[in-house]
């Protein structure tokens, strides 16, 4: 088995894929961490434990200073025993206090993977993981902690998650917990992480740990466009291709924070989990709270490896849609085409065009509801306005499908308009806290999805517009954060459980959808990629990117995004030059290449493309089938980083994991007149495979594209690009 307990030593071994993650029961009942990298197949890391006394560190009860728990790496740190670091959690009791002490109780080992009730989670068979539950229990509070480990067997990966329950009398209160903690000895190591803005999301950020504490974190709410929930640590030789990184990302799309913090020894703890800040929770006698899951991934063939192992893991492995495997249809949204301005005839024009492109589906998106003419109106009032959609939803859906087309719908479930019906109604239902006013963004307030009622309603009214027509595909928005998070129905002294119960709620109104309607396509948007988190994949196969659609900056975006998620969750569309966002002009086909790696759309009005343009975009559809497979299912490499000033090209690959083809995307965001010729190595190819170059014919050895590599043409304006296909022979 992959979890090995050795009782002479208290070691626990856990191998997951080419790692191994090792701790101990120390003598004292504590828990200390051992060693997290290459895979050593013996399980005598004893040798690693070392106390040792060092000035001005308290010991805790029933220990030397020689264990202080300031100096011993531990699998979860303690809170107010001498343990300095950002603690793990913190317990209120009753009696005020928040010392949190905890010791080994027991531990169970068992095949396959248990969910987690209300909360996204990995699953697996079990013969692809195992799952470890550690027993840590504070003698004084009377509360148990249960650290859960599943490493998969296949990948370099282990899914985290800590259970809280409450065994005494009285009520406690959790003030934090968070799902996965990581002491290093030598914690000298650069960190990654993901910040961005609206339009600019996931930019990768790399700096050496300085000696402070950082804290990476949303309180938006949401995930956030500003943070991601996910940090790598690198060996600061560590680069795309080779060295040692240790990652880990929260599958939760709420508030989170990962913390990491270097101290005077150089020891290094980074944990991540729900953000302390908006949080706390009643836990009352006999029961019991579960903290999102955290997916840590181990690499030793550099940053790139860490991302297909996530890649890998998150398709095979989180995603449970209908869709997960399936080519997604090619869409058209009429947003950038007619923002609100759009009747029938207006949809069934763009409609006739896009059957005759090849295009799969139409999406109509914000202003079908209500008396939404504008972005003031209409929010919760889930009923079609028949002033621009006479005979409604149905006979829309009918006229396109008779086209051979799919039809799919936009909604933004979690908010609410002043203005509608549904205000009008029941205005105690957005969030607020009384006494005070509710900011308003993008003239809207947040439905309290922490009501179960809300919830209801929300469920119903979607059902009825799913049931009224053929709707085989939702995109789910959700266009501003979480201000004055207040509920009308909780309690005075549990107002900050309600930013984890929304999160819940939302999670709950898609399960219920899934499972009524378990063929539905649902694309995941906040403002673009504001939600786009390993939480949401569990319940969405795909995720809006960003709403910049602009092609020269979809490069960053979907760069940055790579380094965690697959490019068949990324939604990726052709839009309209000038661009909507940027006001760029791009090539047609560059605008293709990029879409090309994700899931593949336009963002424009059909109906004014030339000849030359619809001639490009049945291309493009070719393409798109023609290449799918590599990119929703292939390896992915990057190349040549965007973020990097000195990069002239923009080179990416998806690869077939059999080495059978490669793609490869060029595109260069500006032209440098008499600039430099170089370069660029391929990877994932069998070396000695023969592969053609389909479009000029000319044959190559892996061993030559891999090691001497293919030159880059010099292209002669901002924004040209190439698509080249690899094929073994």
């Amino acid at each position: 088995m992959p979890i090995s307990f050795n009782e002479k030593n208290q070691v626990f071994k856990l191998d997951a894929g080419n790692s191994t993650y090792a701790f101990m029961i120390e003598p004292n009942g504590y828990v200390a961490h051992l060693y997290y990298g290459d895979k050593i197949a013996s399980d005598a890391f004893e040798y690693l434990y070392r106390r040792m006394d060092r000035a001005f560190s308290p010991a805790a009860p029933g220990t030397t200073s020689s264990e202080s728990r300031d100096v011993i790496p531990q699998e979860f740190g303690t809170n107010g025993v001498g343990d300095f670091h950002a603690p793990s959690a913190i317990i209120r009791q009753g009696n005020g206090h928040t010392v949190t002490d905890f010791k080994y109780r027991s531990h169970t080992i068992r095949r396959g993977k248990p969910s987690l009730p209300g909360l996204p989670a990995t699953f697996g068979s079990d013969e692809e993981v195992d799952t470890l539950e550690l027993s840590l229990y504070d003698e004084a509070s009377d509360v148990e902690f249960l650290l859960s480990y599943s490493p998969f067997a296949k990948y370099n990966a282990i899914a985290r998650s800590v259970t809280v329950i409450n065994h005494s009398q009285e009520p406690v209160r959790i003030e934090k917990i968070a799902s996965a903690a990581l002491d290093f000895v030598d914690g000298r190591l650069d960190l990654i992480h993901l910040p961005g803005a609206w339009a600019r999301e996931r930019s990768v950020e790399r700096h050496p740990v300085n000696h402070s504490r950082t804290v990476l974190e949303s309180v938006r709410g949401l995930s956030s466009h500003q943070q991601n929930p996910f940090f790598a640590l690198a060996a600061p030789e560590t680069t795309e291709t080779s060295g040692e990184v240790f990652a880990a990302t929260l599958l939760y799309s709420g508030n989170f924070a990962a913390e990491i913090e270097l101290d005077q020894f150089n020891q290094l703890r980074a944990q991540i989990g729900i953000n302390e800040r908006t949080f706390e929770w009643e836990l009352r006698s006999g029961d019991r709270f579960t903290a999102p899951e955290a997916l840590l991934v181990y690499s030793r063939d550099g940053i790139g490896g860490m991302s297909r192992t996530y890649h890998d893991m998150f398709r095979n492995h989180l995603i449970r849609s209908h869709w997960k495997d399936l080519k997604r249809p090619i869409l058209v949204n009429n947003w950038e085409a007619t923002y609100f301005d759009f009747n029938e005839k207006k949809l069934l024009s763009i409609a006739k065009d896009a059957a005759e492109l090849g295009i799969e589906m139409l999406v109509l998106d914000d202003g079908w509801f209500g008396k939404r003419n504008d972005d003031h109106t209409s929010l919760g009032d889930w009923f079609v306005n028949e002033e621009k959609l006479k005979g409604g939803l149905g006979k829309l859906a009918g006229e396109i499908n008779k086209l051979g087309l799919k039809f799919g719908l936009w909604f933004e479930p979690e908010m609410i308009s002043r203005e509608s019906e549904l205000f009008r109604a029941h205005p105690d239902w957005c969030l607020h806290v009384p006494g005070r006013g509710a900011s308003e963004g993008r003239n809207q307030l947040v439905l309290d999805m922490s009501r179960p009622e809300v919830v209801d309603y929300l469920f119903q009214t979607i059902c009825k517009v799913l049931d009224s027509a053929n709707i085989e595909y939702i995109k789910w928005d959700a266009n501003r954060h979480l201000t004055e998070v207040g509920s009308a129905v909780m309690p005075a002294d549990r107002q900050k459980e309600v930013s984890h119960r929304y999160v819940l709620g939302m999670y709950e109104l898609h399960e219920r959808l899934l499972n009524r309607y378990p063929k539905l396509l649902i694309e995941g948007c906040s403002g673009g990629g504001g939600r786009f988190d390993a939480g949401m994949l569990y319940y969405v196969p795909q995720i809006w990117t960003s709403d910049d659609t602009d092609a020269i900056e979809r490069l960053k975006i979907q760069y940055g995004t790579s380094l965690v998620y697959p490019c068949s969750t990324m939604g990726a569309h052709i839009s309209d030059c000038p661009n909507h966002q940027t006001g760029r002009i791009n090539p047609f086909a560059t605008r293709g290449y990029v879409a090309l790696s994700g899931t593949f759309g336009y963002e424009l009005d059909l109906n004014k493309m030339n000849a030359e343009e619809r001639a490009l975009i049945r291309e493009q559809v070719s393409e798109y089938h023609k290449y799918n497979h590599l990119i929703a299912q292939g390896d992915f490499y990057r190349l040549t980083d965007p973020f990097d000033p000195r990069t002239v090209v923009v080179i990416w690959e998806h690869a077939a994991k059999d080495g059978s083809e490669a793609l490869v995307t060029m595109v260069q965001p500006r032209n440098v007149p008499n600039g430099q010729l170089f370069r660029v190595r391929l990877r994932g190819l069998d070396p000695a495979g023969v592969y053609e170059e389909e479009k000029s014919g000319v044959c190559y050895t892996g061993e030559m594209l891999m090691n001497a590599g293919l030159n880059v043409p010099r292209y002669e304006r901002d924004g040209a690009g190439e698509l080249f296909h690899f094929i073994r022979r």
